[in-house]
Protein backbone atom coordinates (compact mmCIF):
# COMPACT_ATOMS: atom_id res chain seq x y z
CA UNK A 1 0.00 0.00 0.00
CA UNK A 2 1.48 3.31 -1.12
CA UNK A 3 1.07 6.17 1.35
CA UNK A 4 1.20 9.90 0.79
CA UNK A 5 3.24 11.89 3.29
CA UNK A 6 0.06 13.48 4.62
CA UNK A 7 -1.25 10.09 5.81
CA UNK A 8 1.73 9.08 7.92
CA UNK A 9 0.50 10.70 11.16
CA UNK A 10 -3.06 9.29 10.84
CA UNK A 11 -4.45 12.72 11.76
CA UNK A 12 -5.54 13.34 8.19
CA UNK A 13 -7.33 9.98 8.17
CA UNK A 14 -9.21 10.97 11.32
CA UNK A 15 -10.11 14.33 9.79
CA UNK A 16 -11.36 12.53 6.68
CA UNK A 17 -13.65 10.44 8.88
CA UNK A 18 -14.80 13.57 10.69
CA UNK A 19 -15.71 15.52 7.56
CA UNK A 20 -17.28 12.50 5.88
CA UNK A 21 -19.58 11.93 8.85
CA UNK A 22 -20.41 15.64 8.97
CA UNK A 23 -21.21 15.76 5.26
CA UNK A 24 -23.47 12.71 5.37
CA UNK A 25 -25.69 14.30 8.01
CA UNK A 26 -25.64 17.67 6.27
CA UNK A 27 -26.75 16.06 3.00
CA UNK A 28 -29.48 14.15 4.83
CA UNK A 29 -30.87 17.35 6.34
CA UNK A 30 -30.45 19.13 3.02
CA UNK A 31 -32.40 16.33 1.37
CA UNK A 32 -35.37 16.95 3.65
CA UNK A 33 -35.39 20.63 2.74
CA UNK A 34 -34.95 19.95 -0.97
CA UNK A 35 -37.91 17.55 -0.98
CA UNK A 36 -40.17 19.56 1.35
CA UNK A 37 -41.34 22.15 -1.21
CA UNK A 38 -42.53 19.34 -3.48
CA UNK A 39 -43.57 16.49 -1.15
CA UNK A 40 -44.02 18.19 2.28
CA UNK A 41 -41.90 17.66 5.37
CA UNK A 42 -44.01 14.89 6.89
CA UNK A 43 -42.77 11.91 8.85
CA UNK A 44 -43.35 9.77 5.74
CA UNK A 45 -40.87 11.81 3.73
CA UNK A 46 -38.36 11.75 6.59
CA UNK A 47 -38.71 7.97 6.84
CA UNK A 48 -37.99 7.60 3.11
CA UNK A 49 -34.94 9.87 3.34
CA UNK A 50 -33.48 8.04 6.31
CA UNK A 51 -34.22 4.62 4.79
CA UNK A 52 -32.65 5.33 1.41
CA UNK A 53 -29.60 6.94 2.99
CA UNK A 54 -29.09 3.92 5.25
CA UNK A 55 -29.31 1.67 2.19
CA UNK A 56 -26.70 3.78 0.44
CA UNK A 57 -24.38 3.78 3.46
CA UNK A 58 -24.73 0.02 3.97
CA UNK A 59 -23.87 -0.71 0.34
CA UNK A 60 -20.99 1.75 0.54
CA UNK A 61 -19.63 0.02 3.64
CA UNK A 62 -19.65 -3.34 1.87
CA UNK A 63 -18.07 -2.05 -1.30
CA UNK A 64 -15.53 0.10 0.56
CA UNK A 65 -14.32 -2.81 2.65
CA UNK A 66 -13.92 -5.14 -0.33
CA UNK A 67 -12.25 -2.44 -2.41
CA UNK A 68 -9.79 -1.60 0.37
CA UNK A 69 -8.81 -5.26 0.74
CA UNK A 70 -8.39 -5.74 -3.00
CA UNK A 71 -6.87 -2.35 -3.85
CA UNK A 72 -5.38 -0.77 -0.69
CA UNK A 73 -4.65 2.52 -2.45
CA UNK A 74 -5.81 5.79 -0.81
CA UNK A 75 -5.99 7.37 -4.27
CA UNK A 76 -9.13 5.34 -4.92
CA UNK A 77 -10.82 6.51 -1.71
CA UNK A 78 -10.06 10.19 -2.20
CA UNK A 79 -11.07 9.88 -5.85
CA UNK A 80 -14.48 8.66 -4.68
CA UNK A 81 -14.73 11.56 -2.23
CA UNK A 82 -13.87 13.89 -5.11
CA UNK A 83 -16.74 12.49 -7.19
CA UNK A 84 -19.11 12.71 -4.21
CA UNK A 85 -18.24 16.38 -3.70
CA UNK A 86 -19.02 17.28 -7.31
CA UNK A 87 -22.27 15.30 -7.26
CA UNK A 88 -23.42 17.05 -4.05
CA UNK A 89 -22.49 20.42 -5.54
CA UNK A 90 -24.64 19.61 -8.59
CA UNK A 91 -27.75 18.90 -6.48
CA UNK A 92 -28.78 22.60 -6.20
CA UNK A 93 -28.43 22.94 -9.97
CA UNK A 94 -30.20 19.77 -11.17
CA UNK A 95 -32.08 18.36 -8.18
CA UNK A 96 -35.32 20.29 -8.57
CA UNK A 97 -35.62 19.39 -12.27
CA UNK A 98 -35.04 15.71 -11.51
CA UNK A 99 -37.66 15.77 -8.74
CA UNK A 100 -40.27 17.41 -10.95
CA UNK A 101 -39.47 15.07 -13.84
CA UNK A 102 -39.87 12.00 -11.65
CA UNK A 103 -43.13 13.38 -10.24
CA UNK A 104 -44.52 14.05 -13.73
CA UNK A 105 -43.77 10.48 -14.84
CA UNK A 106 -45.21 8.88 -11.70
CA UNK A 107 -48.44 10.87 -11.86
CA UNK A 108 -49.21 8.99 -15.07
CA UNK A 109 -48.04 5.58 -13.88
CA UNK A 110 -48.90 5.32 -10.16
CA UNK A 111 -52.48 5.05 -8.89
CA UNK A 112 -51.77 4.99 -5.15
CA UNK A 113 -48.97 5.87 -2.79
CA UNK A 114 -47.77 8.66 -5.08
CA UNK A 115 -46.03 10.52 -2.26
CA UNK A 116 -44.07 7.43 -1.19
CA UNK A 117 -43.04 6.39 -4.68
CA UNK A 118 -42.14 9.89 -5.86
CA UNK A 119 -40.10 10.73 -2.75
CA UNK A 120 -38.38 7.33 -2.82
CA UNK A 121 -37.50 7.61 -6.50
CA UNK A 122 -36.20 11.15 -6.04
CA UNK A 123 -34.01 10.08 -3.11
CA UNK A 124 -32.65 7.10 -5.03
CA UNK A 125 -31.73 9.18 -8.07
CA UNK A 126 -30.44 12.31 -6.35
CA UNK A 127 -28.88 11.16 -3.07
CA UNK A 128 -28.02 7.47 -3.06
CA UNK A 129 -24.91 7.59 -5.25
CA UNK A 130 -22.92 10.32 -3.41
CA UNK A 131 -23.81 8.81 -0.04
CA UNK A 132 -22.85 5.37 -1.30
CA UNK A 133 -19.42 6.84 -2.10
CA UNK A 134 -19.18 8.44 1.34
CA UNK A 135 -20.21 5.10 2.83
CA UNK A 136 -16.94 3.64 1.55
CA UNK A 137 -14.90 5.98 3.77
CA UNK A 138 -15.05 4.17 7.12
CA UNK A 139 -13.99 0.65 6.03
CA UNK A 140 -11.30 2.11 3.76
CA UNK A 141 -9.85 4.26 6.54
CA UNK A 142 -9.87 1.30 8.90
CA UNK A 143 -7.74 -0.56 6.38
CA UNK A 144 -5.29 2.33 5.97
CA UNK A 145 -5.00 3.25 9.66
CA UNK A 146 -4.68 -0.14 11.39
CA UNK A 147 -0.99 -1.04 11.55
CA UNK A 148 -1.25 -4.07 13.84
CA UNK A 149 -3.76 -6.03 15.86
CA UNK A 150 -2.26 -4.62 19.06
CA UNK A 151 -3.85 -1.20 18.59
CA UNK A 152 -6.63 -2.01 16.11
CA UNK A 153 -9.41 -1.50 18.69
CA UNK A 154 -8.08 1.91 19.69
CA UNK A 155 -7.65 3.02 16.08
CA UNK A 156 -11.10 1.90 14.94
CA UNK A 157 -12.63 3.43 18.07
CA UNK A 158 -10.94 6.75 17.34
CA UNK A 159 -12.23 6.65 13.76
CA UNK A 160 -15.74 6.00 15.08
CA UNK A 161 -15.45 8.88 17.54
CA UNK A 162 -14.37 11.32 14.82
CA UNK A 163 -17.24 10.13 12.60
CA UNK A 164 -19.77 10.58 15.40
CA UNK A 165 -18.53 14.04 16.37
CA UNK A 166 -18.60 15.07 12.71
CA UNK A 167 -22.14 13.73 12.39
CA UNK A 168 -23.26 15.75 15.42
CA UNK A 169 -21.84 18.94 13.96
CA UNK A 170 -23.29 18.04 10.56
CA UNK A 171 -26.71 17.81 12.24
CA UNK A 172 -26.69 21.10 14.13
CA UNK A 173 -24.88 23.42 11.71
CA UNK A 174 -27.26 23.03 8.73
CA UNK A 175 -30.38 23.17 10.90
CA UNK A 176 -29.51 26.17 13.03
CA UNK A 177 -26.89 28.04 10.99
CA UNK A 178 -26.51 27.51 7.27
CA UNK A 179 -30.04 26.65 6.06
CA UNK A 180 -31.81 29.52 7.89
CA UNK A 181 -29.07 32.03 7.03
CA UNK A 182 -27.94 31.14 3.48
CA UNK A 183 -30.43 28.47 2.33
CA UNK A 184 -30.41 24.83 1.28
CA UNK A 185 -28.58 25.34 -2.01
CA UNK A 186 -25.61 27.10 -0.44
CA UNK A 187 -25.57 24.51 2.35
CA UNK A 188 -25.05 21.76 -0.22
CA UNK A 189 -22.26 23.82 -1.79
CA UNK A 190 -20.55 24.46 1.55
CA UNK A 191 -20.29 20.80 2.46
CA UNK A 192 -19.41 19.80 -1.10
CA UNK A 193 -16.61 22.37 -0.91
CA UNK A 194 -15.33 20.83 2.32
CA UNK A 195 -15.13 17.39 0.72
CA UNK A 196 -13.51 18.86 -2.38
CA UNK A 197 -10.87 20.67 -0.32
CA UNK A 198 -10.14 17.48 1.61
CA UNK A 199 -9.55 15.52 -1.57
CA UNK A 200 -7.50 18.26 -3.22
CA UNK A 201 -5.28 18.46 -0.16
CA UNK A 202 -4.63 14.73 -0.38
CA UNK A 203 -3.85 14.72 -4.11
CA UNK A 204 -1.60 17.78 -3.83
CA UNK A 205 0.34 16.04 -1.07
CA UNK A 206 0.50 12.83 -3.11
CA UNK A 207 1.52 14.80 -6.21
CA UNK A 208 -0.88 12.86 -8.37
CA UNK A 209 -4.37 13.12 -9.87
CA UNK A 210 -3.85 16.60 -11.32
CA UNK A 211 -6.32 16.06 -14.15
CA UNK A 212 -9.20 14.83 -12.01
CA UNK A 213 -8.53 17.60 -9.47
CA UNK A 214 -8.69 20.27 -12.16
CA UNK A 215 -11.89 18.92 -13.69
CA UNK A 216 -13.53 18.54 -10.26
CA UNK A 217 -12.59 22.07 -9.19
CA UNK A 218 -13.92 23.52 -12.45
CA UNK A 219 -17.19 21.55 -12.11
CA UNK A 220 -17.57 22.74 -8.51
CA UNK A 221 -17.08 26.39 -9.48
CA UNK A 222 -19.63 26.00 -12.26
CA UNK A 223 -22.15 24.57 -9.78
CA UNK A 224 -21.48 27.50 -7.44
CA UNK A 225 -22.26 29.94 -10.23
CA UNK A 226 -25.42 28.14 -11.34
CA UNK A 227 -26.80 26.91 -8.03
CA UNK A 228 -25.87 29.37 -5.28
CA UNK A 229 -28.97 31.54 -5.60
CA UNK A 230 -31.33 28.95 -6.97
CA UNK A 231 -35.08 29.18 -6.55
CA UNK A 232 -37.16 26.12 -5.77
CA UNK A 233 -40.10 27.65 -7.64
CA UNK A 234 -38.17 28.45 -10.79
CA UNK A 235 -41.37 28.79 -12.86
CA UNK A 236 -42.81 31.57 -10.66
CA UNK A 237 -42.52 35.15 -11.88
CA UNK A 238 -44.33 37.04 -9.13
CA UNK A 239 -42.28 36.07 -6.06
CA UNK A 240 -41.58 38.93 -3.67
CA UNK A 241 -39.85 36.68 -1.14
CA UNK A 242 -38.33 33.21 -1.10
CA UNK A 243 -36.37 31.90 1.83
CA UNK A 244 -36.05 29.32 4.56
CA UNK A 245 -36.40 29.19 8.31
CA UNK A 246 -35.56 26.54 10.87
CA UNK A 247 -38.96 24.94 10.20
CA UNK A 248 -40.07 25.77 6.67
CA UNK A 249 -39.39 26.68 3.09
CA UNK A 250 -41.16 30.03 2.70
CA UNK A 251 -42.51 31.70 -0.39
CA UNK A 252 -44.47 34.95 -0.75
CA UNK A 253 -45.95 35.81 -4.13
CA UNK A 254 -48.01 38.80 -5.12
CA UNK A 255 -50.38 39.71 -7.93
CA UNK A 256 -52.90 42.49 -8.51
CA UNK A 257 -55.52 40.95 -6.22
CA UNK A 258 -53.68 39.27 -3.35
CA UNK A 259 -50.48 38.40 -1.52
CA UNK A 260 -50.02 34.69 -0.76
CA UNK A 261 -47.78 32.70 1.58
CA UNK A 262 -46.89 29.09 0.75
CA UNK A 263 -44.87 26.89 3.09
CA UNK A 264 -43.14 23.64 2.11
CA UNK A 265 -45.63 22.55 -0.53
CA UNK A 266 -45.27 24.92 -3.47
CA UNK A 267 -48.79 24.54 -4.79
CA UNK A 268 -50.60 25.20 -1.51
CA UNK A 269 -51.82 28.44 0.06
CA UNK A 270 -51.23 28.77 3.79
CA UNK A 271 -52.16 32.45 4.27
CA UNK A 272 -53.17 35.36 2.11
CA UNK A 273 -54.03 39.04 2.10
CA UNK A 274 -56.77 40.27 -0.23
CA UNK A 275 -55.90 43.76 -1.43
CA UNK A 276 -59.48 44.79 -2.19
CA UNK A 277 -61.96 45.25 0.61
CA UNK A 278 -64.11 42.20 1.17
CA UNK A 279 -63.99 38.52 1.96
CA UNK A 280 -61.08 36.26 1.06
CA UNK A 281 -63.18 33.64 -0.72
CA UNK A 282 -61.50 30.98 1.42
CA UNK A 283 -62.09 29.08 4.64
CA UNK A 284 -61.20 32.10 6.78
CA UNK A 285 -64.57 33.60 5.84
CA UNK A 286 -66.47 30.50 6.99
CA UNK A 287 -64.48 30.42 10.24
CA UNK A 288 -65.81 33.87 11.12
CA UNK A 289 -69.03 32.11 12.11
CA UNK A 290 -67.29 30.99 15.32
CA UNK A 291 -67.47 34.35 17.19
CA UNK A 292 -71.13 34.59 16.18
CA UNK A 293 -71.82 31.24 17.86
CA UNK A 294 -70.92 32.58 21.31
CA UNK A 295 -73.41 34.17 23.72
CA UNK A 296 -73.67 37.84 22.87
CA UNK A 297 -71.57 37.41 19.72
CA UNK A 298 -68.33 39.23 18.88
CA UNK A 299 -67.65 42.26 21.07
CA UNK A 300 -64.78 44.40 22.26
CA UNK A 301 -64.14 42.11 25.24
CA UNK A 302 -64.10 38.91 23.16
CA UNK A 303 -60.93 36.85 23.52
CA UNK A 304 -59.77 34.91 20.47
CA UNK A 305 -56.79 32.54 20.29
CA UNK A 306 -55.44 31.31 16.95
CA UNK A 307 -53.25 28.20 17.03
CA UNK A 308 -51.36 28.24 13.76
CA UNK A 309 -51.39 32.00 13.21
CA UNK A 310 -49.60 31.97 9.86
CA UNK A 311 -49.57 35.50 8.53
CA UNK A 312 -52.72 36.42 10.47
CA UNK A 313 -55.39 36.23 7.77
CA UNK A 314 -58.08 35.17 10.25
CA UNK A 315 -57.06 37.85 12.73
CA UNK A 316 -57.15 40.56 10.05
CA UNK A 317 -60.58 39.43 8.83
CA UNK A 318 -62.04 39.32 12.34
CA UNK A 319 -60.75 42.80 13.09
CA UNK A 320 -62.09 44.08 9.76
CA UNK A 321 -65.63 42.80 10.29
CA UNK A 322 -66.05 42.58 14.07
CA UNK A 323 -63.95 45.47 15.36
CA UNK A 324 -61.37 45.62 18.11
CA UNK A 325 -61.50 42.20 19.73
CA UNK A 326 -58.56 40.88 21.77
CA UNK A 327 -56.74 38.47 19.48
CA UNK A 328 -53.70 36.35 20.32
CA UNK A 329 -51.81 34.07 17.99
CA UNK A 330 -49.42 31.16 18.34
CA UNK A 331 -47.02 30.42 15.48
CA UNK A 332 -44.05 28.10 15.88
CA UNK A 333 -42.13 29.71 13.02
CA UNK A 334 -41.01 33.19 14.03
CA UNK A 335 -39.94 33.99 10.48
CA UNK A 336 -43.56 33.63 9.32
CA UNK A 337 -44.57 36.20 11.92
CA UNK A 338 -41.91 38.55 10.56
CA UNK A 339 -43.37 38.10 7.06
CA UNK A 340 -46.85 38.72 8.46
CA UNK A 341 -45.78 42.13 9.77
CA UNK A 342 -43.86 42.96 6.61
CA UNK A 343 -46.20 41.83 3.83
CA UNK A 344 -49.62 40.91 5.27
CA UNK A 345 -50.61 43.91 7.40
CA UNK A 346 -50.81 41.99 10.67
CA UNK A 347 -51.63 44.66 13.28
CA UNK A 348 -48.86 45.37 15.77
CA UNK A 349 -51.25 45.04 18.72
CA UNK A 350 -52.03 41.42 17.80
CA UNK A 351 -49.55 39.51 19.94
CA UNK A 352 -48.01 36.36 18.46
CA UNK A 353 -46.16 33.83 20.61
CA UNK A 354 -43.42 31.85 18.88
CA UNK A 355 -44.42 28.52 20.37
CA UNK A 356 -45.96 25.13 19.69
CA UNK A 357 -49.74 25.37 19.98
CA UNK A 358 -50.19 22.57 22.46
CA UNK A 359 -47.24 23.65 24.58
CA UNK A 360 -48.73 27.15 24.69
CA UNK A 361 -52.03 25.84 26.05
CA UNK A 362 -50.12 23.92 28.70
CA UNK A 363 -48.35 27.12 29.72
CA UNK A 364 -51.35 29.49 30.07
CA UNK A 365 -54.39 29.48 32.37
CA UNK A 366 -56.50 31.92 30.36
CA UNK A 367 -59.87 31.01 28.83
CA UNK A 368 -61.14 32.21 25.45
CA UNK A 369 -64.40 32.84 23.63
CA UNK A 370 -63.01 31.32 20.42
CA UNK A 371 -60.03 29.09 19.77
CA UNK A 372 -59.17 28.51 16.14
CA UNK A 373 -57.03 25.47 15.32
CA UNK A 374 -55.39 26.08 11.96
CA UNK A 375 -52.19 24.05 12.28
CA UNK A 376 -52.82 21.44 9.60
CA UNK A 377 -51.14 22.02 6.24
CA UNK A 378 -51.65 19.33 3.62
CA UNK A 379 -50.14 16.03 4.80
CA UNK A 380 -48.08 17.73 7.50
CA UNK A 381 -50.46 17.34 10.45
CA UNK A 382 -48.89 17.53 13.93
CA UNK A 383 -50.09 14.42 15.72
CA UNK A 384 -49.84 16.15 19.10
CA UNK A 385 -52.53 18.59 17.91
CA UNK A 386 -54.95 15.97 16.62
CA UNK A 387 -55.55 13.74 19.63
CA UNK A 388 -58.20 13.39 22.33
CA UNK A 389 -55.74 14.79 24.83
CA UNK A 390 -55.15 17.92 22.75
CA UNK A 391 -58.82 18.69 22.13
CA UNK A 392 -59.52 18.15 25.82
CA UNK A 393 -56.89 20.77 26.53
CA UNK A 394 -58.59 23.14 24.07
CA UNK A 395 -61.96 22.57 25.77
CA UNK A 396 -60.43 23.39 29.16
CA UNK A 397 -59.29 26.77 27.77
CA UNK A 398 -62.73 27.74 26.43
CA UNK A 399 -65.33 29.73 28.34
CA UNK A 400 -68.67 28.07 29.08
CA UNK A 401 -70.13 29.29 25.79
CA UNK A 402 -66.81 29.17 23.96
CA UNK A 403 -66.41 27.73 20.48
CA UNK A 404 -63.53 25.89 18.85
CA UNK A 405 -63.24 26.13 15.07
CA UNK A 406 -60.94 23.72 13.23
CA UNK A 407 -59.85 24.04 9.64
CA UNK A 408 -59.59 20.57 8.09
CA UNK A 409 -57.96 21.04 4.72
CA UNK A 410 -58.17 17.60 3.08
CA UNK A 411 -61.73 16.50 2.47
CA UNK A 412 -61.62 12.78 1.70
CA UNK A 413 -64.23 10.37 0.39
CA UNK A 414 -62.91 7.08 1.74
CA UNK A 415 -64.28 5.54 4.89
CA UNK A 416 -61.97 6.31 7.78
CA UNK A 417 -60.32 9.33 6.13
CA UNK A 418 -58.32 11.94 8.04
CA UNK A 419 -61.27 14.32 8.48
CA UNK A 420 -63.43 11.52 9.85
CA UNK A 421 -60.73 10.65 12.36
CA UNK A 422 -60.39 14.29 13.42
CA UNK A 423 -64.15 14.85 13.66
CA UNK A 424 -64.75 11.61 15.61
CA UNK A 425 -61.93 12.53 17.99
CA UNK A 426 -63.40 15.99 18.55
CA UNK A 427 -66.90 14.57 19.00
CA UNK A 428 -65.50 12.40 21.77
CA UNK A 429 -64.59 15.57 23.67
CA UNK A 430 -67.31 18.13 22.77
CA UNK A 431 -71.08 17.74 23.05
CA UNK A 432 -71.95 19.90 20.03
CA UNK A 433 -70.10 19.40 16.74
CA UNK A 434 -71.10 20.85 13.35
CA UNK A 435 -69.33 20.90 9.98
CA UNK A 436 -69.62 22.85 6.75
CA UNK A 437 -67.75 22.34 3.48
CA UNK A 438 -66.00 25.35 1.98
CA UNK A 439 -67.13 25.87 -1.60
CA UNK A 440 -64.47 25.68 -4.29
CA UNK A 441 -61.87 23.98 -2.09
CA UNK A 442 -61.06 20.78 -0.24
CA UNK A 443 -61.46 22.51 3.14
CA UNK A 444 -64.04 21.71 5.75
CA UNK A 445 -64.72 23.86 8.82
CA UNK A 446 -65.69 22.19 12.08
CA UNK A 447 -67.31 24.09 14.96
CA UNK A 448 -67.44 22.54 18.43
CA UNK A 449 -68.80 23.67 21.79
CA UNK A 450 -70.31 22.33 24.99
CA UNK A 451 -73.04 24.97 24.90
CA UNK A 452 -76.17 23.45 23.36
CA UNK A 453 -77.41 26.93 22.37
CA UNK A 454 -74.56 27.65 19.95
CA UNK A 455 -76.81 27.51 16.87
CA UNK A 456 -79.45 29.77 18.38
CA UNK A 457 -76.70 32.23 19.31
CA UNK A 458 -75.47 32.05 15.72
CA UNK A 459 -78.90 32.75 14.31
CA UNK A 460 -79.57 35.68 16.63
CA UNK A 461 -76.14 37.31 16.37
CA UNK A 462 -76.34 37.53 12.60
CA UNK A 463 -78.73 40.45 12.96
CA UNK A 464 -75.82 42.60 14.14
CA UNK A 465 -73.75 42.08 10.98
CA UNK A 466 -73.49 45.38 9.11
CA UNK A 467 -71.73 44.18 5.93
CA UNK A 468 -74.15 42.57 3.51
CA UNK A 469 -71.49 40.32 1.94
CA UNK A 470 -70.64 38.73 5.27
CA UNK A 471 -74.30 38.51 6.27
CA UNK A 472 -75.13 36.59 3.09
CA UNK A 473 -72.25 34.17 3.66
CA UNK A 474 -73.23 33.58 7.29
CA UNK A 475 -76.79 32.75 6.26
CA UNK A 476 -75.37 30.32 3.74
CA UNK A 477 -73.15 28.74 6.40
CA UNK A 478 -76.13 28.40 8.74
CA UNK A 479 -78.14 26.64 6.05
CA UNK A 480 -75.34 24.22 5.23
CA UNK A 481 -74.17 23.42 8.75
CA UNK A 482 -74.49 19.71 9.43
CA UNK A 483 -74.62 18.12 12.85
CA UNK A 484 -71.81 15.62 12.98
CA UNK A 485 -72.67 12.03 13.83
CA UNK A 486 -69.71 10.55 15.65
CA UNK A 487 -68.21 7.22 14.73
CA UNK A 488 -65.47 5.15 16.30
CA UNK A 489 -62.37 6.63 14.73
CA UNK A 490 -60.30 8.15 17.52
CA UNK A 491 -56.77 9.46 17.71
CA UNK A 492 -54.77 9.60 20.91
CA UNK A 493 -51.28 10.70 21.84
CA UNK A 494 -50.32 7.04 21.69
CA UNK A 495 -51.84 6.34 18.27
CA UNK A 496 -52.47 9.04 15.69
CA UNK A 497 -51.56 7.84 12.15
CA UNK A 498 -52.03 11.30 10.64
CA UNK A 499 -49.40 10.92 7.90
CA UNK A 500 -50.87 7.72 6.44
CA UNK A 501 -54.39 9.12 6.63
CA UNK A 502 -53.32 12.34 4.97
CA UNK A 503 -51.54 10.43 2.24
CA UNK A 504 -54.78 8.63 1.34
CA UNK A 505 -56.45 11.96 0.66
CA UNK A 506 -53.43 13.23 -1.28
CA UNK A 507 -53.74 10.15 -3.53
CA UNK A 508 -57.43 10.93 -4.09
CA UNK A 509 -56.70 14.54 -4.99
CA UNK A 510 -53.87 13.62 -7.37
CA UNK A 511 -55.94 10.95 -9.07
CA UNK A 512 -58.75 13.44 -9.57
CA UNK A 513 -56.47 16.16 -10.96
CA UNK A 514 -54.48 13.74 -13.12
CA UNK A 515 -57.46 11.90 -14.63
CA UNK A 516 -57.93 14.53 -17.34
CA UNK A 517 -54.28 14.40 -18.44
CA UNK A 518 -54.15 10.61 -18.23
CA UNK A 519 -57.04 10.43 -20.69
CA UNK A 520 -55.26 12.82 -23.07
CA UNK A 521 -52.04 10.80 -22.69
CA UNK A 522 -53.82 7.57 -23.64
CA UNK A 523 -55.44 9.22 -26.66
CA UNK A 524 -52.66 11.50 -27.95
CA UNK A 525 -49.50 10.61 -26.08
CA UNK A 526 -47.06 13.02 -24.48
CA UNK A 527 -47.46 15.49 -27.37
CA UNK A 528 -51.14 15.84 -26.58
CA UNK A 529 -50.41 16.43 -22.90
CA UNK A 530 -47.89 19.16 -23.69
CA UNK A 531 -50.35 20.86 -26.06
CA UNK A 532 -53.07 20.84 -23.39
CA UNK A 533 -50.92 22.54 -20.76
Amino acid sequence: MRRSAILKSKLFLYLTEFFAGMSVMAVELGASRLLAPYFSSSQIVWTIIIGTIMIAMALGNIYGGRSADKHPDPDRLYGRILIASVWIAAIPVLGKYIILGISAVLIFTVDSGFLIWAAFAACMVVFVFPLFLLGTVTPSLAKYSVDSLDDSGKTVGTLGAFNTIGSIIGTFVPTFVTIPSVGTSVTFLIFAGILLALSLLYFISAKTGWGKCGVSAAAFLLCCLLGASNSFAFWEEDLVYEGESVYNYLQVRENEKQIVLSTNVLFGVQSLLVKEEGLTGMYYDYAMAAPLMTKGGPKKESEILILGMGTGTYAVQCRKYFGGMNIEGVEIDGKITDLARRYFQLPEDVEVATYDGRAYLNAVDKTYDVIMVDAYQDITIPFQMSSVEFFTLVKDHLKEDGVMVVNMNMRGNQEGNINQYLADTIAGVFDEVYTVDVKGSTNRELFASNDSHMLSYFSGNQESIAEEELALLMREVEEELTAYEAGGYLMTDDQAPVELLGMQVIDELIQGEAAYYKRIYKESGIKGVLESL
